[in-house]
């Protein structure tokens, strides 16, 4: 992904509210479920890491990534923000 790319979806993730959180449960299979399922809908998704999660925030986003197959868009205090094209309905284009 070009710095482009990553700069339009910053700017989009801006308007975007935080549906999901990571609580004291952590990075369950439940939450990576969710996520995954989110992802596959909007492409861009917005996440607040909690402050009772024992995962930090930045490790919560490289974390996901990889799990998830996503790009890592930002990290800013608590939330992360993650980024997949969809399978069956693509939304966002990135030039």
């Amino acid at each position: 992904m070009t710095g482009k790319q990553r700069a339009k979806l910053r700017s989009m993730a801006n308007t975007t509210p935080s549906l999901y959180q990571i609580g004291k449960g952590g990075l369950t299979p439940e939450v990576q479920e969710q996520l995954d399922s989110a992802l596959e809908a909007r492409e861009l998704i917005k996440v607040t890491v909690l402050e009772s999660c024992p995962v930090p925030a930045q490790e919560a986003l490289t974390t996901l990534s990889e799990r998830l197959r996503a790009e890592p868009v930002q990290s800013i205090g608590r939330k992360i923000t993650l980024y997949r094209r969809s399978k069956e309905k693509p939304k966002i284009e990135l030039d």
